[in-house]
């Protein structure tokens, strides 16, 4: 049972140079895994290539033993992402509130693919100021658009959204580079949260100091990809 990625090699064109070379990584249920990288160096193509947005030019991504590429355009909830860029993420025209519960009205969320809840059994009002309360956003947000919020309050409602999907693992790039500390702290104690429930999350980010601090250990990009196998420093919980 994991996110695995293994050899993966990705290139924008046929012939071009490699943006990634080899990657090969881990990410356990009820672990927090950091994966750490200068800008440039490929980490947001690899998020999107282990949540099946792009697929890999050469290896292959399996969830829990199942190629990713056959769950390709599925909304099965299985591997949840938090965009770098939460502008591009979320549609202008619809308030925070339809937008951190749009997963629960598509049944992505895992209580659904148990069968265990009907979506609209829980598109209201109180599943949306819940989820937004653990993300650090406050009720009186929910009626507003995307372009009458911050950056940081943005991309907390799309962490809201991905909590409703309740995935298997999550996959957060950057997800903290435009929040001040007080709202990074309230983000690493949820991301902790979330693994303790049995949560895979995967973290990535050029912050050194912040993947050390709640990371149950941190990967090193150019690493990965020089020697074709997960390489680790220790993190705290």
């Amino acid at each position: 049972m994991a996110l695995v990625a293994a050899d993966v090699g990705f290139r924008y064109d046929a012939g071009g140079p490699w943006v990634l070379e080899a990657v090969s990584l881990l990410v356990e249920p009820g672990t927090v895994v950091g994966l750490r990288g200068p800008s440039g160096a490929g980490k947001t193509t690899l998020t999107r290539i282990l949540t099946g947005l792009r697929m890999p030019g050469r290896g292959r991504v399996t969830v829990d033993g199942v190629a990713v590429a056959t769950r390709r355009g599925r909304m099965d909830g299985r591997v949840g992402l938090v965009h770098q860029s939460p502008r591009t993420a979320t549609d202008p025209r619809r308030r925070l509130e339809r937008i951190i519960t749009e997963p629960i009205r598509h049944g992505a969320g895992r209580a659904d693919r148990a069968g265990r809840a009907g979506p609209a059994d829980r598109t209201d009002r109180v599943t949306a100021a819940s989820l937004a309360r653990r993300a650090g956003l406050t009720e009186d947000l929910l009626d507003r658009l995307p372009g009458q919020v911050s950056e940081g309050q943005l991309q907390r409602a799309c962490l809201a959204r991905s909590l409703a999907a309740a995935p298997d693992y999550l996959i957060c790039d950057e997800p903290t580079a435009m929040l001040d500390a007080a709202a990074t702290a309230t983000i690493a104690h949820l991301l902790r949260g979330l693994a303790a429930a049995g949560t895979g999350v995967l973290v990535v980010s050029h912050d050194r100091l912040l993947l050390g601090a709640f990371a149950d250990r941190v990967l090193e990009l150019e690493e990965l990809e020089r020697t074709g196998r997960p390489a680790a420093e220790p993190g705290t919980a």
